[in-house]
């Protein structure tokens, strides 16, 4: 199975108040990331059958805007599995769910989607260290009980891939 984690994009300060917090949306900053990360996992002609995301409203907005950009289709699965105080067994529960899924991509949040991949790509089952930027994305190669990790996206890095590939598909015109 290949999985991506996609942690939710700028949502500006959390609140304190944990039930507002919940519903805190993408900011502007947010929205715009994006765009840019879904369009720039469409070149690299990332496809998943399934998107699954924590149930607060500024993972879900990154799923499902990511999602649109990538050209997904389908009905986006929301697991409390994926939510910032989620353990590592339950998301490893919520995978099995899943299973019979060739490409899986995981929104959700940190520290607990960091340390989902860690654990996920570690030989001994402990944490490796991985620090998902908001934003980021990472691809990793799921066999039984482990995961190879074959690559981690920054939004920077995801910016300047879909800047490359858009100026590349730009039509050149001639100067006189």
């Amino acid at each position: 199975m290949i999985l991506y984690f996609l942690r939710h994009a700028s949502a500006g300060q959390p609140v304190s108040n944990l039930k507002k917090d919940e519903k805190r949306a993408l900011d502007e900053a947010g929205v715009e990331q994006c765009g840019y990360v879904g369009r720039a996992l469409a070149a690299l002609e990332v496809q998943v059958e399934v998107i699954i995301s924590s149930p607060l409203k500024r993972a879900a907005q990154t799923a499902s805007l990511v999602g649109n950009e990538m050209g997904y289709e389908g009905k986006l699965q929301l697991e409390d599995a994926l939510r910032p105080t989620a353990s590592f067994a339950d998301f490893r529960k919520m995978l099995d769910k899943y299973a019979r899924h060739d490409a899986i991509m995981v929104v959700g949040h940190n520290p607990s989607l960091s340390e989902f991949l860690g654990r996920a790509i570690s030989a001994s089952g402990c944490e490796a260290a991985i620090d998902l930027k908001k934003g980021a994305v990472a691809r990793a190669e799921m066999n039984r009980n482990a995961a190879s990790l074959s690559w981690c996206l920054t939004p920077k890095i995801l910016r300047t891939l879909y800047a490359a590939a858009a100026e590349t598909s730009r039509p050149k015109t001639s100067r006189k």
